[in-house]
């Protein structure tokens, strides 16, 4: 790999988390990819190779529409690619996030856009991306959702789904749906 190449696998990842792309997958990520950040995510996304970044994926697009990652600067050397970027999209459905591979928190849908920036450092060698890990700006996220500080009507749906369980179902499917997209690597 060269310079260039290196620097466009560590944007392919974002690509990947958009798509669910498994043959972009397959060719960015090395089978030995790691994702340093999977501790807040479903268990699929711990997997070591492609699959981890394709259940990353699958946990976002699950919670996210029109998730997309415009890349504001980037940069290689040494094997250490940065890529600082916007996470957008909007979230029309439960955002779960884990702990020890069990669901944790789970916000409801909001329906509201969010917009922050993230500074991603991706390790790259021979055989493509190795390890991922990021600095993000969770709290802005959090207020752009009404959850922190929390509002009003979002503790109120987070009780509403507490009690009807659709929380709860909303953490079986995306760990279903990242179990599943894992398997597409």
């Amino acid at each position: 790999m060269n310079t260039s190449t290196e620097l466009r696998s560590a944007i392919d990842v974002f690509q990947v988390l958009v798509t669910g792309d498994a043959g972009l997958a397959r060719s960015v990520a090395a089978p030995t990819f790691v994702n340093r950040e999977a501790a807040v995510a479903p268990p699929a996304c711990s997997v070591p190779g492609p699959g981890a970044l394709l259940a990353s994926g699958a946990w976002m697009r699950a919670a996210f529409d029109d998730l997309r990652f415009p890349v504001t600067d980037a940069g290689f050397d040494a094997g250490v690619a940065w890529v600082r970027l916007r996470m957008q999209g909007v979230q029309n459905r439960p955002f779960v996030r884990f702990r020890d591979g069990e669901p944790d928190k789970i916000l409801p849908a909001t329906g509201r856009a969010v917009d922050f920036e993230q500074i991603h450092v991706l390790r790259v060698g021979p055989d493509g991306v190795t390890t991922h890990e990021a600095v993000r700006d969770d709290l802005t996220m959090l207020g752009q959702l009404g959850a922190f500080p929390p509002k009003p009507a979002v503790l109120l749906a987070m009780a509403r789904g507490t009690l009807t369980g659709s929380l709860r179902r909303a953490a079986e499917s995306v760990t279903r749906a990242a179990e599943e997209a894992a398997r597409l690597a």
